[in-house]
C-alpha cells in the first residue's frame, strides 16, 4: 500500500483539498465580463473588476479556492491593473486541467464576489478547451510566480497516466501500471526527496501520458542563481527516478528563468536583456535559433503591431534585447504616495517566445517567459494652472490641478473657513470637473471659484485703485483601489483695477450694421477686433464716429468683415466684434450682431434676360464662388470673387427650363457646383426663377361722353386669412393655444387638425385642402418630407392614411364650407427611428373656391386630383 500511495503523489494534495472543500457550485450562465483565450501552452482569462475570488472547478462538481500558494504550485498567476481589471494565466499542464492524451486540455474557472459562499449567491463560470500539438522535446515556461519545465518521456518508458476523475480511480490505475516514482534529486545540492516531501516543499511534479512536468516557485530553496552572458538567471535542476521491478529510469528536468535584474531603465525606455545561449539548458554550443517572438500579456504581436507601439527586438551574438518606451500601449501607469509626495510607476508584461534545436542531440526546446516589468517610482508633483486670465466680466478663479493617473480621485477641498466635498463644491457653484486627456490615460481637476464667494479673501487698496482677491485651498485626493490619501495645497491671487467695464450694443437698418462701444468713465484700455480685422487708423477714418465716452462703427452688411449666415428670401449677415487686452490678447468683451436684410438676388427683365447673385455663406467655408455654374456647366458667373458670383443670361440659354402654369410662363435655372465638388463640399443647389404673363392683350379706350350712371362696386379680390389649429381631441371643441407648442405626443397617437377660413362671411366661398406634408424644421421646402395629403386626397403610400372628418354648423362654425378637419397619426422620420426625439413641422396648401359654382380641379371636391386656383399656406409644430 505504501508503494501505491507514493505512485499517486501528484494527486495527493488535490484529493485532500477536494475532500475538505467539496462545494457544489450552482450552474450560472457566462457573462461578457469573462473572456478566455488559448495562447499556445497558456490559457489567458480576462476578468472585469466585479470579481475578487477565483476557484478552480474540478470534474464540474468540486470547487477549489485558488489561494496564492496553491496558484504558484499548480501553474496559475494573475495580475490587476490600476482600475481593478484582472488577467489570469494558467499553464495548459496546470493541476486542474482535464488532460486528453496531451493533445486537448480543458479548464473551468469560477469567479465570485468576496464572501459569497452560499448556494443562493450567483457565481460566474468560464470554461476553455485548448488544443496544443505537437509538443517539443522540452517546454520551459516562466511566469510571474513560478517556473515550469515539461520534458518528453524516454521512448522505452511509459509514464503513469493521471486521470483526474477521482482519487480512488487514480489509485487503481497506478497500482495496475506497475510503475512508481521513487525519488527526486536536486542539483547541485544533491538533496534527495521522496514525492511527499517534494510536494510539502511547495514544488509540483507530475507525469502525463507522455511527459514529466516540474514546477517550482521562483525563490524555492533548491533554486539557485547563475550568471548567463552577464544576465542573472534563476535555475532549478532535477532528476526524477522511476522503478519497475529491476528497471530504474531517470528523467532530467531543468527550468531557467530571468530575474528582475535583467532589466535596465531610463526615464524614456525599458531595456530587457535575455541571453541567447541559456547555458543550463544546452548540452553543447551548437544550436540553431528557429523562432523569436515578442508579445504582451502572453499574446504574440506581429511586426505591424510592434512598429505601431514602438517596440523593438534585437538579436545579437550573445543576447536578445527588448526595448519598450515608457508609457507605450500595452502597459499602464500606477500612482503611489511617499511622504505625501506623488509618484508614478509604469508596468508592462512583455513575453518572449524562443524555439531552438540542438544540432548534436537533435532535440528542440520551446522557451516562453512572461516577464512583468515595473519601473522605479518617478516623481510627478502636481501643479495648479490658471488657464484663463481673470478679467472684470468673469470675476472668477479658474484652476486646473494635474496631471494624475486615472486611479486618482478628488474627495474634498479645504478652504480657510470650511471643508467641502466635491458635491458640496458643485452645489455652491464651483463647477468642479474631471477632464481626461485625448488618449484617456491622464486626468486633471478643473474648478471655478467666483470672486464673490466668501471663501475668497478680498483686500481693496484705494490709494492704488486696485482690489486683490486671494484664494487658499488644499486639495484632498485618494488613490484607488488601496485608498491611499494625499493632499496638495495652492494659493492664487488676482489683482484688478477698479474700473467700470465697457459695454457693446448694436442695431441694423436696411443697409448697415451700427455697433456702439461705450467705455464709460475710463480711457479706452483695449483694442477692437471687427470680424477678423483690427480697428486701425485707416479703418476708423472710414467707418467710425466718435462721441464723448463712446464710438460707433457703421459697416455695410456686405462688408468683408461680416459673414453671411443664410440666404433665402433675405440675406442674413452677422458681424462679430471683440474688445481685446492689448498686452495678452485675452478677450475682454465679445459681441455678435446678426440681422436679415431684404435684398433682391434675382431680377427679371422684359427683354427675356435674368440676373442672379449667389452668396457664399459661413457654413460652406471651402466654397469657391468662381466654380459655380448654371444648369449648363458651360455657363459660369459673369463676375465672381471670394464671396459672390454674379450671373447674367437669357431665358432661352444655359439650361433654363420653361413651363406654363395657367396663364403664366415660369422660367427656372439652378446655380450649383460641378457634381464632384458638390459631393466633396456637401454643397446645396440654389434655384432661380422668373414669371411672365403669357398671351395678354391690353386695350385702352377713352370715352368723351358723360356717364349715364355713377360707378358701383362689384365683387372683387381681397385678402383672405386661413388658420390651422390642433384640437385636443376628436370633438374639435378645445384647441391647443400658441404657448402649448411644440406639443409633445407619442408615436401612432391621433392628431386632430382643423383648417379654417377666418375672415370671410361669404357663404359662396369654400376651402379645400390641396397638399399637406411634414418636415423636420420650419422651412416648408426642406428635406426630408413626408406627404399627408396629395392633390386633396390622402397619400396612398402612407400605411396610416389621414381621415377626413365632416364639419356641421354649430355655435362656433357658422359656415361649414369654410372649415376642413382631418386626423393623422404621429410618426418619426427614418433617421429618428432609434430615438425619436426631434420636432415635426406640419404644413398645408389650401385652395379657395366658389362653392356655388365649382370650376373643376380641386374645387370639384376634397379628393380630386387637379391644379390649384388661389392658394394659401399654414404651418404648426409637433414634438416627439
Amino acid at each position: 500500500m505504501g508503494s501505491a500511495i507514493e505512485a499517486i503523489f501528484t494527486l495527493k494534495l488535490f484529493c485532500l483539498l477536494m475532500a475538505a472543500v467539496g462545494i457544489q457550485a450552482q450552474q450560472t450562465p457566462s457573462i461578457n465580463d469573462l473572456h478566455a483565450e488559448c495562447l499556445g501552452n497558456v490559457i489567458r482569462l480576462s476578468v472585469a473588476p466585479l470579481f475578487e475570488e477565483v476557484d478552480a472547478v474540478f470534474n464540474d462538481t468540486q470547487i477549489i479556492n485558488l489561494t496564492p500558494g496553491l496558484a504558484t504550485q499548480c501553474g496559475f498567476s494573475f495580475k490587476f491593473d490600476p482600475m481593478g481589471n484582472a488577467m489570469f494565466f494558467a499553464s495548459l499542464q496546470n493541476c486542474f486541467s482535464q488532460n486528453m492524451d496531451d493533445k486537448m486540455f480543458s479548464l473551468v474557472m469560477q469567479f465570485r464576489l468576496p464572501g459569497n459562499h452560499t448556494t443562493e449567491d450567483l457565481v460566474y463560470r468560464v470554461g476553455k478547451t485548448c488544443s496544443y500539438t505537437p509538443w517539443t522535446s522540452r517546454e520551459i515556461l516562466c511566469d510571474r510566480n513560478y517556473m515550469e519545465a515539461s520534458e518528453m518521456a524516454l521512448n522505452n518508458v511509459r509514464l503513469l497516466t493521471i486521470l483526474f476523475n477521482s482519487c480512488f480511480h487514480f489509485l487503481r490505475q497506478a497500482v495496475a501500471s506497475g510503475y512508481k516514482m521513487t525519488a527526486v534529486v536536486f542539483s547541485p545540492s544533491k538533496n534527495v526527496m521522496n514525492v511527499d516531501e517534494v510536494q510539502r516543499k511547495g514544488y509540483a511534479i507530475a507525469n502525463t501520458p507522455t511527459r514529466l512536468v516540474l514546477r517550482s516557485p521562483h525563490n524555492a530553496e533548491e533554486t539557485y542563481l547563475q550568471n548567463v552572458a552577464g544576465v542573472p538567471m534563476r535555475v532549478l535542476s532535477t532528476s526524477t527516478f522511476f522503478e519497475q521491478k529491476w528497471l530504474v529510469t531517470r528523467v532530467d528536468a531543468t527550468a531557467v528563468c530571468p530575474t528582475p535584474e535583467a532589466v535596465a531603465f531610463t526615464p524614456e525606455v525599458i531595456t530587457w536583456y535575455m541571453p541567447k545561449h541559456i547555458d543550463p539548458l544546452f548540452s553543447s554550443d551548437a544550436f540553431t535559433m528557429l523562432e523569436v517572438y515578442m508579445g504582451i500579456d502572453a499574446k504574440r504581436l506581429d511586426t505591424e503591431e510592434m512598429a505601431a507601439r514602438n517596440y523593438s527586438v534585437l538579436v545579437t551574438e550573445a543576447h536578445i534585447i527588448v526595448e519598450i518606451p515608457v508609457g507605450a500601449v500595452g502597459g499602464n501607469f500606477k500612482s503611489h504616495i511617499q511622504d505625501d509626495q506623488y509618484f508614478v510607476t509604469y508596468t508592462i508584461e512583455p513575453m518572449l517566445e524562443l524555439l531552438w534545436i540542438e544540432e548534436v542531440a537533435h532535440e528542440n526546446t520551446s522557451y516562453k517567459v512572461l516577464f512583468p516589468i515595473t519601473t522605479p517610482p518617478m516623481a510627478r508633483p502636481p501643479q495648479v494652472h490658471t488657464p484663463l486670465d481673470t478679467v472684470p466680466e468673469q470675476a472668477v478663479f479658474v484652476l486646473e490641478l494635474g496631471t494624475f493617473n486615472l486611479d486618482v480621485e478628488l474627495l474634498n477641498i479645504t478652504f480657510p473657513t470650511m471643508v467641502l466635498t466635491v458635491a458640496e463644491c458643485n452645489a455652491r457653484g464651483f463647477n468642479v470637473q474631471e477632464q481626461r486627456s485625448p488618449d484617456n490615460t491622464l486626468k486633471t481637476f478643473r474648478m471655478e471659484v467666483p470672486f464673490s464667494d466668501p471663501v475668497v479673501f478680498k483686500e481693496r487698496r484705494a490709494e492704488q485703485g486696485v482690489t486683490t482677491f486671494t484664494l487658499q485651498l488644499i486639495y484632498g485626493l485618494v488613490i484607488f483601489p488601496e485608498y491611499a490619501p494625499f493632499s496638495h495645497s495652492a494659493v492664487v491671487d488676482a489683482v484688478l483695477l477698479d474700473i467700470v467695464p465697457p459695454s457693446v450694443t448694436g442695431n441694423c437698418d436696411q443697409e448697415n450694421f451700427h455697433i456702439t462701444v461705450d467705455y464709460r468713465n475710463q480711457e479706452p484700455f483695449f483694442v477692437v477686433l471687427v470680424g477678423k480685422r483690427l480697428l486701425n487708423h485707416e479703418f476708423a477714418q472710414q467707418y467710425l464716429t466718435e462721441g464723448d465716452t463712446d464710438f460707433t462703427i457703421t459697416l455695410p452688411f456686405s462688408s468683408p468683415d461680416a459673414v453671411f449666415e443664410l440666404v433665402h428670401s433675405s440675406v442674413r449677415s452677422r458681424l462679430d466684434v471683440a474688445l481685446l487686452n492689448p498686452y495678452n490678447n485675452m478677450t475682454i468683451k465679445y459681441f455678435s450682431l446678426a440681422c436679415s436684410f431684404l435684398k433682391t438676388l434675382t431680377e427679371c427683365f422684359s427683354n427675356g434676360t435674368m440676373t442672379a447673385l449667389a452668396v457664399k455663406v459661413e457654413s460652406a467655408p471651402g466654397l469657391n464662388p468662381g466654380q459655380l455654374t448654371l444648369s449648363d456647366p458651360a455657363c459660369g458667373p459673369t463676375y465672381s470673387d471670394d464671396r459672390f458670383a454674379y450671373f447674367h443670361f437669357t431665358v432661352n440659354s444655359c439650361g433654363t427650363t420653361r413651363k406654363f402654369i395657367n396663364n403664366v410662363m415660369l422660367y427656372e435655372n439652378e446655380i450649383s457646383l460641378p457634381d464632384e465638388l458638390e459631393v466633396k463640399l456637401n454643397a446645396t443647389t440654389l434655384k432661380v426663377s422668373c414669371y411672365y404673363v403669357a398671351n395678354i392683350t391690353r386695350t385702352l379706350a377713352f370715352l368723351t361722353r358723360p356717364r349715364d350712371n355713377e360707378p358701383f362696386a362689384e365683387t372683387g379680390t381681397g385678402r383672405l386669412m386661413v388658420r390651422m389649429r390642433l384640437a385636443q381631441d376628436a370633438s374639435y371643441n378645445t384647441f391647443h393655444q400658441e404657448e402649448d407648442y411644440p406639443v409633445v405626443t407619442y408615436l401612432r397617437q391621433p392628431l386632430h387638425f382643423e383648417v379654417e377660413l377666418t375672415t370671410s362671411s361669404d357663404p359662396k366661398v369654400a376651402l379645400v385642402l390641396d397638399h399637406c406634408w411634414a418636415t423636420l424644421n420650419e422651412d416648408r421646402d426642406s428635406r426630408p418630407r413626408w406627404n399627408l395629403i396629395i392633390n386633396g386626397c390622402e397619400n396612398p403610400e402612407d400605411p396610416y392614411r389621414v381621415v377626413f372628418h365632416p364639419v356641421e354648423a354649430d355655435a362656433r362654425v357658422r359656415f361649414p364650407p369654410h372649415v376642413k378637419r382631418f386626423e393623422a397619426y404621429m410618426f418619426s422620420f427614418a433617421g429618428d427611428a432609434v430615438e425619436p426625439s426631434g420636432q415635426v413641422f406640419v404644413h398645408c396648401d389650401v385652395v379657395i373656391c366658389d362653392a356655388s359654382s365649382p370650376t373643376g380641379g380641386p374645387c370639384s371636391g376634397q379628393c380630386v386630383n387637379q391644379d390649384n386656383l388661389k392658394r394659401g399656406r399654414s404651418c404648426f409644430i409637433m414634438e416627439l
